[in-house]
């Protein structure tokens, strides 16, 4: 039994894509692998077969081992919501908010359960693969630390620290990280990969050896920047404002980038698709008028989305988009925007009270404290999908009468009586082919031909092959198997 830690010099250096390139690659080796991640802060979220909630990354690193995802792989889930805390999951459950005042003496309590999830994973497997969060080099967090260092010495587990090159400045990260932490946390990390190189990498060789110099450590590679990554599920919403947009074609689907949007992942599968462009519109810029369909997605705190909608002025283009005869999907909070209310009488995403919706379905929601959790099958608009539903609250309403999905009989969501405004609270489920097919034909486009899942699959496969090519993967087994090997 081992185990592996890639740790970054910052966050967004590419440590989830390179946990599950590692994974696969070293399942195709024929070990049998889990993904762990101490604790994570993200509102992209995947349910789980037990019924619970881990974040988006650690669910495709399953399918990278080739694996069911558990609440094991990520223990500790922050997700951040609209009043400076965080709500807290542990061990796939809400166990209450967390606030800068009380974030690190909770932190430091959930060591336990981080360890103990560990400790099943590594009991079921050959090897795991444990991915830290941000960077050890931020020392201001390390007290009580559960995400980095502070797990890697409690689990004694060896670290690979991650450098991207690509936004520069990787010598100084790298030999910086180096000079700032603990020696004790700086004996944990037995070397270093560079990721995200453009171009050609003997020209980085100098380099290279400097940071083996300066640092003292070895190196274990140089991966190249890799283009599969963009037919993966983006896990952070920093990616979404620089997303290129996907295909110029004349169907245009929009998508407005709220401050607390989460599961934007559910809009991966149109990326795929080259009859339409999906664009991602950021704070700032208006919804464009020529949009065939707008999406409303989810998010972490409907009620002060819905406030930062109407400041962008976003909610006078989505109605008068629904006036030129355009058609518009709501998913989870973004459904529950699209009623005529949203009731929060208990406080749960704040202050306790009442906002307006759009008015475009006679519908109206009242959160709850419940959080429902559960992966589902059903039919919408004639066609199957799998997906899965994460959410508080109970919407209501005339609309509800003609609902947009069945799931095991019975009703979701809600269609108005034109049939332009759609409702659901299921996420993924555009990543069925037939489903999105269905969708796509409502605003009079054909869908390809592209098998989402297969997609991300052979993409998981591409990545695991570059990572073969060009990281010494024998010392990283080595390593992790506390094997002895030439350096």
């Amino acid at each position: 039994m081992g185990a592996i830690m890639l740790q970054g010099t910052g966050s967004d250096v590419g440590k989830s894509v390179l946990v599950a390139g590692l994974c696969r690659a070293l399942v195709r080796r024929g070990y049998n692998v889990r993904p762990f991640k101490p604790q994570n802060m993200s509102n992209n979220a995947a349910v789980t077969v037990d019924g619970g909630e881990i974040g988006r990354a650690q669910a495709l690193q399953a399918i990278a081992c080739g694996v069911v995802a558990h609440t094991d792989m990520n223990p500790v889930l922050l997700k951040p919501q609209a009043d400076r805390t965080s709500q807290l999951i542990v061990h796939g459950q809400v166990r209450g908010r967390l606030g800068s005042g009380n974030f690190r003496a909770a932190r430091g309590q959930l060591l336990g359960a981080v360890l103990a999830s560990y400790e099943r994973l590594k009991a079921q497997c050959d090897i795991v693969v444990v991915e830290g969060a941000g960077s050890p080099a931020e020392i201001n967090l390390r007290a009580g630390d559960i995400a980095n260092m502070g797990f890697a010495r409690a689990a004694n587990v060896p670290v690979l620290l991650v450098g991207d090159i690509d936004r520069g400045g990787v010598i100084a990260a790298i030999v910086g990280t180096k000079a700032v932490i603990d020696p004790a946390d700086a004996a944990m990390i037995h070397g270093f990969l560079i990721n995200k190189f453009r171009g050609d990498p003997t020209l980085f060789e100098d380099g290279y050896r400097q940071i083996e110099t300066l640092a003292g450590w070895r190196g274990f590679g140089v991966v190249p920047w890799l283009d599969e990554t963009t037919r993966l599920p983006s896990e952070d919403a920093v990616v979404l404002e620089r997303a290129a947009p996907t295909h110029h074609a004349r169907t245009l689907i929009a998508c407005p980038i709220l401050p607390r949007i989460s599961n934007f992942d559910d809009l991966d599968p149109l990326k795929l698709d080259t009859g339409v462009e999906l664009r991602m519109i950021p704070p700032g810029q208006p919804i464009p008028s020529e949009a065939a369909l707008i999406v409303l997605p989810g998010s972490k705190a409907t009620i002060a989305d819905m406030v930062a909608m109407r400041a962008q002025g976003w909610d006078i283009d989505i109605l008068a988009h629904h006036r030129r005869g355009g058609a518009i999907f709501g998913i989870c909070g973004g459904y529950q925007m699209l009623g005529r209310h949203i009731i929060d009488p208990e406080g749960i995403e704040g202050p306790a009270g009442m906002i307006e919706g759009l008015g475009l379905l006679d519908v109206e929601t009242r959160l709850t404290s419940g959080k429902r959790l559960v992966q589902v099958d059903g039919v919408a608009l004639g066609a199957p999908f799998t997906g899965y539903e994460m959410h508080i609250g109970e919407t209501s309403g005339m609309d509800c009468m003609r609902p947009f999905a069945r799931i095991d009989g019975q009703p979701d969501g809600a269609v108005s009586a034109d049939g332009r405004v759609m409702g659901t609270y299921v996420h993924g489920l555009l990543a069925s082919g037939a489903m999105r097919a269905a969708m796509l034909a409502r605003i009079g486009v054909e869908a390809g031909s592209v098998d989402y899942d297969r997609s991300v699959d052979m993409a998981l496969d591409a990545i695991a092959a570059q990572l073969e090519t060009h990281l010494d993967i024998d010392a990283i087994v080595a390593l992790a198997l506390r094997r002895s090997t030439q350096a």
